[in-house]
């Protein structure tokens, strides 16, 4: 059982000691926040408040969010705003193709808000995008985090295998990540709209790609026990997930779930080490950890 570290969940008021951070600005924080406005572009930083905003910039990184900032659904744990979404940009690959080469960057993560009123769930912006990155830089290292494509996955797999079959060689595998988030007993109050059992039939899908490596993730600390996290740990690297990351769920504005048990650093130590057990190759798990956090290291 994953046990609160303090005061029962109704008065989850203080965040304990390992929670507590500067955001902090470093000498390319300004340079990346420049490059963000000057092309026009969402980052999942921004949109979904995310702690490390300060860290990564400052080391001249950033997820960008492709479709636009607005999602068609409404997860209780997500501060990025819901409603309907306005018409893809035609000109958003080539803008972060060209952010990108501005920063100079060797890695790169997409991510996208759920776009279910798209027949393809918006994979066809991912690939066009995938297709000018590694046309102009085919040793990029490229990370997806997309959606589910409730509807579309069949489809959404074969648009990106497609670019991935038109990509100049050399290059590296696709990182394609797609966030489990929480625990199946979680789900009808933390991820409306989505599916645990769906959200695994896409990673085993995406893991049965060439060139491709599954990762997934997990927010802890919405109510679920240790038993239940481990149960999906297994059924994701069953499922052919080889990279996973394990992060404290933390409540972006009141609006959000409230937190329901701050995990000790021990514990997330001890899941780490559950993970490698399990066979997975690339594990983070801490507090400050996201999906996106530190992807570019080994």
């Amino acid at each position: 059982m994953i046990k609160p570290a303090g005061p029962p969940a109704s008065s989850l008021s203080r965040k304990p000691v390992w929670l507590r951070r500067s955001l902090g600005e470093g000498r390319d924080y300004g340079r990346t926040a420049a490059s963000v406005r000057r092309y026009g572009l969402h980052t999942v930083c921004v949109s979904a408040r995310c702690p490390n905003r300060g860290e990564c910039w400052s080391r001249g990184t950033a997820s960008f969010m492709l479709l636009g900032e607005t999602c068609t659904r409404a997860c209780g744990f997500c501060s990025v705003t819901t409603g309907r979404p306005a018409a893809p940009d035609r000109r958003e690959p080539a803008r972060v193709a060209a952010a990108v080469a501005a920063m100079g960057l060797r890695y790169v993560v997409l991510t996208s808000v759920n776009r279910d009123d798209l027949g393809d769930g918006g994979a066809g912006v991912f690939a066009q995008t995938l297709k000018i990155l590694r046309t102009r830089d085919p040793r990029l290292g490229v990370e997806f985090l997309t959606p589910d494509f409730h509807r579309c996955r069949q489809q959404a797999l074969a648009v990106v295998g497609e670019a991935l079959d038109a990509g100049p060689a050399p290059e590296p595998a696709l990182v394609w990540g797609h966030n489990v988030e929480t625990v199946p007993r979680l789900y009808r109050r933390a991820r409306k709209g989505a599916n645990y059992r769906r959200s695994l039939g896409l990673l085993e899908a995406v893991a049965r790609l060439p060139r491709v490596q599954a990762k997934s993730a997990l927010m802890l600390g919405l109510g679920e026990t240790r038993a239940e996290v481990e149960q999906v740990l297994r059924e994701l690297r069953a499922s052919g997930v080889r990279r996973i990351a394990l992060g404290q769920y933390l409540r972006p504005t009141p609006k959000q779930l409230p937190v329901a048990d701050y995990v000790p650093p021990a514990v997330f130590e001890e899941l780490a080490a559950y993970c490698r057990e399990l066979g997975f190759d690339w594990v983070k798990a801490g507090p400050f950890v996201r999906s996106s956090y530190h992807a570019e290291t080994r």
